[in-house]
């Protein structure tokens, strides 16, 4: 096997590949990096509950297939000079590393042990535009749970419908759903759970540019293509909360507020809050008016904020950190606090119909 190849190219699918490379496994290989040359180069990380494939071009001289030491490949390819890069692999499985006045020789693995990737039928994949995705991940992927005990809320729900595409993520006190409406019908319906692990991984590759992602969903696995990249992982199994009746629709409370006016205030009152010393952000809604205070054995904190609507006075307590989580993630400038009493949720949603999401974050007693 023998390949040229320059050097930021080889750089960048090394890193995207590495990313799931197990990190100990009884199958030894899974460890290393699964190069197979052909008409270009395509690596290969797998870890047996998510696999990302990059497809590179490269100058091939002879084709063959191995299994590289992963982090030993990527610091030796980062560390060469600027140049094209030339990878040699011998019947022996002795690797030549070279790039400009540098040269490297390891030892690589057999890939006869290196099991396939799940195979998923990409014909009938779902596209839409790469920032979409990104924006449907990062805008709720801070709410899922980490409480092993309900594994199906460690990933995040995508509700596929004629015309939308849902994202919904919840743990025990909180929600967040984004929505992207399609300008063409989509013509499939399904609902499937999709760990936040290889959500996490797809968000890191996504671009903030409208070329399309596809995804495509298999019976035990999903498949997302991204320009040169695919990434494998296994959907979740079990059943998912079913949100439309957990949030709140008939809050009889309804305000406006600025979001970045709101994040402020919420967060100038956080500052005495810790890890070490929780206490609850003490809300009271007014006449125009938001009202926020904490106390505890650190000192005090308050701070107000313009609404606008009358709240009649309705004091709540609520966790800082979900209140903020939820607001950093309100793509608006502006948005909707919907409120019924000091028992009830609050439920963040758009103040008009050009954007579609909701989040909810559960109150905490007062004492």
């Amino acid at each position: 096997m023998k390949f040229t190849c320059e050097k930021a190219i080889l750089v960048s699918a090394v890193s995207i590949a590495a990313r799931t490379v197990a990190q100990k496994s009884s199958i030894s290989c899974l460890e290393g990096i699964l190069l197979r040359v052909g008409v270009g180069v395509q690596l290969t990380g797998f870890n047996l509950e998510t696999g990302i494939t990059v497809q590179v071009d490269a100058a091939v001289s002879e084709p063959g297939v191995c299994v590289m030491p992963a982090r030993l490949f990527s610091d030796i390819i980062r560390k060469l000079p600027d140049e094209e890069i030339t990878v040699s692999v011998d019947d022996r499985l002795q690797v030549s590393i070279r790039g400009g006045a540098s040269s490297f020789k390891i030892a690589a693995m057999d890939a006869e042990e290196y099991p396939e990737l799940p195979d998923v039928d990409s014909n009938r994949g779902i596209r839409m535009p790469q920032c979409a995705l990104r924006d449907m991940i990062s805008g709720t992927i801070f709410s899922v749970s980490e409480n092993q005990s309900r594994p199906i809320h460690t990933g995040c729900l995508i509700e596929v419908g004629n015309e939308t595409i849902s994202m919904v993520a919840v743990d025990n006190s909180r929600l967040a759903r984004r929505t992207w409406h399609s300008e063409e019908p989509i013509d499939r319906e399904m609902k499937f759970v999709v760990p936040a692990t290889g959500l996490r991984e797809v968000e890191k590759i996504l671009t903030d540019t409208d070329e399309t992602v596809c995804f495509t969903l298999g019976s035990k696995h999903i498949l997302f293509e991204i320009g040169e990249v695919t990434l494998v992982c296994r959907i979740l199994e079990g059943e998912f909360i079913d949100w439309r009746r957990v949030v709140p629709v008939d809050n009889q409370i309804l305000l406006t507020a600025n979001v970045a006016e709101l994040t402020a205030s919420i967060e100038r009152v956080s500052l005495i809050v810790s890890e070490k010393v929780k206490s609850p952000v003490r809300c009271t809604f007014g006449d125009q008016v938001a009202d926020f205070r904490t106390t505890n054995p650190i000192g005090s904190a308050h701070d107000t904020c313009s609404i606008a609507g009358n709240g009649n006075e309705l004091e709540i307590g609520f966790n800082c950190r979900y209140l903020l989580d939820a607001l950093k993630a309100v793509p608006t400038d502006e948005v909707t606090l919907e409120l019924r009493n000091g028992l009830s949720p609050i439920v963040f949603t758009p103040v008009d119909d050009k954007s579609d999401f909701s989040y909810m974050v559960l109150p905490v007693r007062l004492h």
